[in-house]
């Protein structure tokens, strides 16, 4: 790869005299020389080499494995999937199990699909018997036992449909707050894979009062509409087996050995549903890495990895430590980057692959310029022949990481495929109506933008702009919105709000786009969207505040909003023209895609961007003692200690996802702060990294007492850290806090930032002890 040496590094800045991490090479010796010609087994295995499959000391050791339970700690890229399938061949070969008896499952159907190819290709495998063998998703496999049993309701399945059904309900229950579809079904299906009834949620709140009443209707809509959804398949057929003693004692004696591919994304509800059929015979080999669990949002639970023993005593444990995927330098800063992790099984990776080629660094001012730089290197490594765009994947912690790069990419034509919902930021739900505001600032009679800021007025979209278009046609107005002050359903402390958005639009026009965006927020969107201060911290309000800051980012770069709308207007007609190909299918074509999305895959390279503080790790995860919905029933460090090492995971699934290449991008302003590089890469070297420090413009006088955030990112993973009173700003663009000294103090309602001058609120702080 071609990188200039003034913006591309063999480590990162800051890091001198250090070597660069490389893995071990490992043994190559393979079956051929392992398994000896007299061994009863050899025949099997020389059949395997004839396929080309040659397998290593700990593969085989899986692969022989026959009674009782296994786990096996599958290391990335350490060929698991051959593993899976060799011991099925070797349970019906060798052991001479019936097919019928042996259940797969795992969680894609692609990766179901692939195990029943292969496992036909194995030798003395025919169609006939591997027919027999079930290789199936959880919810497949669980949706055909209840067909089996007579259960009949329709799967409920199109998230569109799904969307439409909560809209309604919401409004049905009159409820004003704007909660988003596919938040409130990740919160469902969070509850039943827990098996939490819903109704036995709690009730203490408004908003939890809420919650409950909508999914008690989306339920009962279902039931009357004899209608299931794919988290139901899971509830009814555990709640089917606990009841029915003699349908679970059929799948016992059926079923004598299970395999669980990816086990560490199994949630609980799955690992209960997979301990009742294995519990006879415990049969059951699980397969997975603790390393890359980073599914938790979803239920997923490392601790069943890490805990797998005290389950099941007897059990034994196989490390597959060998990398056939990536490098040595690639897999020796995996390495380093996860070692730091202390709720992990120890493990360290080998290699078979040996390159001159090292990871390379680099840190762009910002976001815009890290997006420009990445694309100049592949646009000219394309014209020189030396790659094709398929060869290039950008993978980030959160979805709005990819605003800038989706840009560049939209605007030079350059062939790709976002993995994410295939918008661009300014159609996000969230942002729309800014821009909405915007656009009014500019026409006052666009009918359209005024359609879209009328829920942040809490009027009820359809009927509030029916009423303003018959008004206006009796008597037109400049600024039509005006008309709401005739409509007979809003209320007098309403009427006010109104007199208040109308000045605003009209001043908005004269300021900059930054500026427009800033005000909005602090007078209502913030507080309308719950993403103040004053709102209880949580993961989905720290992303939509996320989603928010990068808004402002982008705005930075134009001084009109007229400007900056034409610009908008122009990538959206772009993009559209642009996004026939509607394939899934990678092809010849730049993948964007975030994180979570990448496990399992692998590209020849990898661009790992926004790799600073406050984006990876995640800001929610630095403010993981202060949130509400992460980590329940935990103190705050334990919810700081988890939430990071979950991000650190993060780190090193995308620095394992590259075979050949890997680019690590660290912005050093990261959405209008400062950011230090992600301390998981600084780690890897032997650096500590402190968290960026307040803004020293302040003078000391005025900022007497602010505490700097100047803790080592040591203490915080290590849990020396204590939960101490403090003063947390309220402006959104400002992450200013002082500790509470006195009682005096504690006794004020609030007081001014020293930075930014906007109100502080007393709140807590997570510091070093």
């Amino acid at each position: 790869m071609n990188l200039n040496a003034d913006k591309w590094f063999r480590t990162p800045m800051g890091v001198t005299d250090k070597d660069i991490p490389k893995a071990d090479l490992a043994s190559t010796t393979t079956s051929k020389q392992l398994v000896a010609p007299s061994e009863q087994d050899a025949p099997y295995f020389r059949q395997l080499e004839e396929q080309s499959i040659l397998l290593n000391e700990s593969q085989i050791k899986a692969v022989r494995h026959h009674n009782g339970p296994l786990l096996t700690l599958a290391g990335a890229g350490s060929g698991k999937t051959s593993v899976l399938i060799c011991r099925t061949g070797y349970l019906i070969s060798v052991r001479h199990i019936s097919p019928g008896s042996i259940l797969l499952l795992t969680f894609s159907s692609k990766a179901a699909a692939e195990m029943r190819e292969r496992i036909v290709r194995l030798p003395g495998i025919s169609e006939q018997i591997a027919s027999s063998i079930q290789a199936r998703t959880f919810h497949s496999f669980f949706l055909y036992m209840l067909r089996r049993q007579g259960i009949s309701q329709e799967i409920f399945s199109e998230t569109g449909r799904q969307h439409i059904l909560l809209k309604r309900i919401l409004r049905e229950l009159n409820i004003r707050n704007d909660y988003q579809p596919e938040t409130l079904l990740s919160l469902l299906s969070s509850y039943k894979m827990n098996l939490v009834a819903i109704e036995d949620l709690p009730e203490s709140t408004d908003e939890e009062r809420e919650i409950k009443a909508i999914f008690i209707s989306y339920e009962q809509w279902k039931a009357e509409n004899n209608k299931i959804d794919f988290d139901d398949v899971l509830v009814v057929a555990y709640k089917l087996l606990k009841e029915n003693a003699n349908l679970l004692k059929s799948l016992q004696n059926r079923f004598r050995y299970m395999m669980v591919d990816e086990f560490q994304d199994t949630n609980y509800l799955q690992y209960e549903l997979v301990k009742m059929i294995a519990q006879p015979h415990q049969n059951l080999m699980v397969v997975g890495d603790d390393d890359q669990t980073i599914y938790s949002f979803n239920g997923a639970r490392s601790d069943f990895i890490l805990n797998f023993e005290k389950t099941y005593p007897l059990a034994a444990v196989i490390t597959l430590d060998i990398n056939y995927r990536s490098t040595t330098s690639i897999v020796g800063l995996g390495n380093e980057v996860i070692r730091h992790n202390t709720q992990r099984r120890s493990k360290t990776l080998q290699v078979t692959k040996q390159s001159p080629t090292v990871p390379r660094y680099m840190r762009p001012s910002h976001v815009d310029d890290e997006a420009d730089k990445i694309l100049k290197v592949i646009r000219q490594e394309i014209e020189e022949g030396k790659r094709q765009y398929g060869d290039y994947a950008v993978l980030y912690r959160s979805a709005s990481n990819n605003r800038a790069i989706l840009e560049q990419l939209v605007i030079h034509d350059m062939p790709h495929i976002d993995y994410g919902d295939g918008q661009l930021l300014y159609e996000h739900w969230l942002i729309k109506p800014i821009i909405d505001h915007l656009r009014l600032s500019l026409n006052r009679r666009n009918f359209e933008a005024i359609e879209g800021i009328l829920p942040s007025l809490y009027i009820n979209r359809d009927k509030g702009i029916a009423h303003i278009r018959m008004q206006d046609a009796l008597r037109p107005k400049k600024g039509p919105l005006v008309h709401l002050h005739t409509y007979a359903e809003v209320k007098d402390f309403q009427k006010e709000k109104i007199k208040e958005r109308l000045a605003f639009i009209r001043e908005c026009k004269a300021m900059t786009p930054t500026e427009a965006i800033e005000q909005m927020r602090k007078q209502f969107y913030d507080n309308y969207v719950e993403t103040s201060a004053k709102q209880p911290l949580t993961q989905h309000k720290e992303v939509l505040k996320e989603t928010l800051d990068e808004l402002i980012t982008s705005a930075e770069r134009f001084k009109t909003v007229e400007a900056f709308l034409l610009f908008i207007e122009e990538l959206i007609l772009k993009h559209k023209q642009g996004s026939g190909h509607k394939s899934q299918e990678q092809g010849n074509r730049i993948a964007l895609m975030t994180i979570h999305r990448s496990k399992g895959l692998e590209f020849p390279v990898v661009f790992l961007i926004g790799a600073s503080e406050g984006s990876l790790p995640h800001s929610s995860a630095l403010d993981a003692g202060r949130m509400k919905d992460i980590y329940a029933k935990v103190t705050a460090d334990q919810k700081s200690i988890a939430a990071l090492e979950e991000e650190r995971r993060l780190a090193y699934v995308a620095i394992t996802r590259a075979r050949e290449e890997l680019i690590i991008s660290s912005p050093s302003r990261f959405r209008g702060k400062q950011a230090d590089i992600s301390r998981f890469i600084m780690h890897a070297f032997g650096e500590e990294t402190v968290e960026r420090k307040v803004r020293s413009s302040a003078s000391s006088s005025s900022s007497r007492g602010l505490s700097s955030l100047s803790s080592t990112s040591k203490s915080i993973t290590s849990g020396r850290t204590e939960t101490v009173p403090a003063w947390l700003c309220t402006g959104p663009r400002c992450n200013a806090w002082s500790r509470i000294m006195s009682a005096a103090e504690k006794k004020l309602a609030s007081k001014k930032c020293p930075l930014c001058q906007l109100q502080m609120e007393q709140g807590t702080r997570i510091v070093p002890c």
